[in-house]
């Protein structure tokens, strides 16, 4: 099963407004991950139906 990515501290985040900031590459994380585990669950309906800490995601 995909596990979700870190998520930053928020003193990780200089405030210098980069481009990309540390949260941008998390969200941006986060969206890999959400169609990662919407793949497995795909190939793993039994196992998505009864995993612990993690949503059934459906079609975005």
């Amino acid at each position: 099963m995909p596990q979700p990515p870190p998520e930053p501290d928020f003193d990780a985040c200089c405030g210098n407004g980069c481009d990309p900031c540390i949260f941008d590459l998390h969200d941006l994380a986060m969206d890999d991950y959400r169609r990662a585990l919407r793949a497995w669950q795909a190939r793993h309906p039994e196992a998505a139906a009864t995993a612990a800490g993690g949503p059934i995601l459906g079609p975005s």
